[in-house]
């Protein structure tokens, strides 16, 4: 009997569920994407826009050698499973392993793996299918359209204002985010008054007059207020209220994301990076296991296996009081929804059994996972609350309170809800059904503008909306911010004034497709291409008939945004030097480009740290690519001589090699040797 290769998306899959497999199986990993859009044809945009948007990729830049690899191992074997992720970039990405590694005539199967653990790796193995096209169309449909209005709305951007890109979902966020502080900026406070009873051990705010909803606006009316009330106030009524407070479902990709920002204050990205590592796999005590169930999903749905084991892990842990329902997802069904929640693999894998195996931002994660799973099939918390109305000469004021009576599912996620008691005294004891006020006072107040969005609240609002899929927020609010759109001021999106320019010129052209409605509903039509009842090509032809007209009137319509004098001449040419932008920031060159391709060179002042040990020149503080710091001689690449510490400058007593400064020691940068710092 031969051997079947099964392929992964991850290479850190690959020794779980090989030690699951056994000796039967060889399991490699195409290391995410193997092909892209090419940059050929009409606009660069690699697809046949007369032929249907007939799309034209190439192998992504270093993925050759993996998949000449990988076409060594297909020889070999006598079969192969396309394992790649479950949804429709992982359905995509299994497309084009077929096509690439041409199984057309070798026998292939589908699989998919909602969680990396032994059980659900043999069972997932058992229910083989083949590629979904729809959902491999359905993909191709968002890639081109992403990379229509990227490459041609950046264009026009580029050449209008001082942006530097656009995009299908982006633009919309970056919309959001302005409409929101234009709301803001035209907010105009009103004034307004309060008035509170203070008694021995509680206070109650004036609500009402006779019943009727009553608003101070000014000073004289709280005064004149004042003037008729006594201390004395009568208890009017007395109502108790046993309520139950639910738990919340298990984690969507959606309302992790918004959890773990405003509870965690994680990013979107970090959210969900961390959430790879926990599904791919951890290495505990005897094993390598995903501590997590797939985190790409919009379902709530949980295995009836999970739900059957929870109930269990609850009774026999807190008591059979704390068992509670299956909570019913309201959301459209749709092709995601087929996903499970986000939830633990295991609910006896604790978070603190695994914390010694976690880094603390693992640790973090999972554990809000694990308990928000939990508690999601545990039993309601029981409040009982209490509101109080005390008349005082027909005017009327409301004390409220509330206090837990049963925990229920807040025994385990009571760290993540604010269930703050307010305890109000026994009214039903009291002799005499009129009490008496320590003091009434009058406060000042003003009308609070609307609250910018914080990260968690950009995130819902896309989801409730209907705008981009959870899976892609970390990437839009990567954008907005990269592009210098938005600062982050107080953890909330604050537009600059590029992102207002980007904005306007967008709406002045293409408020009818840089919309809301418009990109939701292109959602809905991506999700009936995903169910096989849309067709794609028709899709992008609706649209392109559409945007097309458009950008070409708006390059016609808008001016050129003239680039910024320096003051300075070209010393080649005579034309004046200009501040343009490029890849890699700022920079300035002659505005007679492209006859003068002049470019002035900025001196950068070195930072001086020492002599060099091993020549006559100096070590500086040097960045790498991607900004990292280290210490390297300035006679590179004459000498190598770098350091990723900071050099003290003195030798080590023990080796003669650098000491460089480490914490809170000084240590050599060879040898064992340290002192105190």
């Amino acid at each position: 009997m031969g051997k079947d290769l099964v392929i992964v998306e991850s290479p850190t899959k690959v020794k779980s569920i090989s030690k699951y497999l056994g000796n039967n199986y060889i399991v490699s990993s195409s290391k995410g994407h193997i092909r892209d859009l090419s940059t050929k044809g009409k606009y660069g945009l690699g697809v046949d826009i007369e032929d249907h948007f007939k799309p034209d990729y190439k192998t992504i830049k270093g993925k050759k050698s993996v998949i000449d690899e990988l076409k060594k191992e297909v020889k070999k074997v006598d079969k192969v499973y396309l394992a790649t992720d479950h949804d429709r970039e992982g359905e995509a990405i299994a497309w084009h392993l077929y096509d690439c590694l041409g199984l057309k005539d070798k026998p292939y199967s589908r699989v998919t793996f909602n969680e990396i653990t032994k059980n659900a790796i043999l069972e997932a193995m058992k229910h083989e299918g083949k590629i979904d096209k729809d959902l491999v169309n359905s993909q191709e449909t968002r890639r081109i359209l992403d990379r229509i209005i990227g490459f041609r709305l950046s264009k026009l951007i580029q050449s209008k204002t001082d942006g530097s890109s656009a995009g299908r979902v982006q633009s919309v966020a970056l919309k959001l985010i302005v409409d929101k502080e234009r709301e803001i900026r035209a907010f105009k406070p009103e004034e307004y008054w309060t008035i509170e009873a203070e008694f021995n051990d509680f206070s109650a705010d004036l609500f009402a007059y006779n019943h009727k909803k009553l608003e101070i606006k000014t000073e004289k009316e709280a005064n004149d207020i004042l003037d008729k009330l006594t201390k004395a106030f009568k208890i009017e009524s007395v109502d108790k209220k046993l309520k139950n407070r639910q738990s919340k479902p298990a984690f969507t990709t959606s309302t992790m994301q918004q959890t773990a920002s405003s509870k965690l204050r994680f990013s979107s990205r970090k959210t969900m990076s961390v959430a790879q590592k926990l599904y791919e796999g951890i290495d505990l005590a005897n094993e390598t296991v995903g501590l997590i169930t797939y985190m790409r999903t919009d379902s709530v749905r949980l295995s009836n296996e999970f739900i059957k084991e929870t109930y269990n892990f609850i009774e026999n842990k807190y008591g059979k009081e704390y068992t509670g329902s299956v909570k019913i997802s309201k959301k459209t069904e749709n092709v995601q929804d087929a996903h499970e929640a986000i939830r633990p693999t295991s609910i006896e894998r604790t978070p603190e059994s695994v914390k010694p195996y976690l880094k603390d931002d693992e640790y973090k994660l999972y554990k809000l996972i694990y308990y928000r799973a939990l508690a999601s099939l545990m039993s309601p918390a029981k409040v009982e609350g209490t509101t109080v109305i005390l008349n005082n000469n027909d005017y009327n004021f409301k004390a409220t309170g509330q206090v837990i009576v049963f925990d229920g599912y807040l025994k385990v996620y009571n760290d993540y809800e604010d269930t703050k008691d307010t305890i109000l005294p026994p009214f039903d004891t009291y002799n005499s059904k009129v009490i008496v006020s320590n003091n009434i006072t009058k406060s000042q107040h003003f009308t609070e503008p609307p609250a910018r969005y914080t990260e968690a609240k950009l995130i819902k609002e896309m989801d409730e909306l209907g705008i981009g899929r959870p899976s892609t927020y970390a990437t839009i609010i990567d954008n907005i911010k990269n592009r210098g759109y938005v600062n982050l001021i107080e953890r909330k999106f604050v537009p600059t004034e590029i992102g207002f320019e980007v904005n306007e010129k967008l709406q002045e052209c293409f408020s009818h497709l840089i919309n809301v409605k418009y990109t939701a509903n292109m959602e809905t039509d991506l999700d009936k291409i995903a169910e096989g009842k849309e067709i794609w090509y028709k899709v992008l032809e609706d649209f392109y008939k559409d945007f097309e007209p458009a950008l070409k009137d708006a390059f016609d319509k808008l001016p050129k945004k003239e680039a910024e004098k320096t003051g300075e001449t070209c010393p080649e040419c005579g034309h004046p030097l200009v501040i343009r932008k490029g890849k890699y920031g700022s920079f300035v060159a002659c505005s007679n480009f492209p006859e003068c391709k002049y470019i002035k060179q900025e001196k950068k002042e070195e930072k001086i740290i020492c002599d060099c040990p091993n020549c006559d020149g100096k070590i500086i503080e040097k960045k790498t690519r991607k900004g990292k710091i280290f210490y390297g001689c300035n006679n590179y690449p004459k000498c190598k001589t770098a350091y990723w510490d900071k050099p003290v400058g003195e030798k080590c007593p023990k080796c003669g090699e650098m000491l460089v400064e480490k914490k809170d020691i000084i240590k050599c940068s060879k040898c064992d040797y340290t002192k105190d710092l």
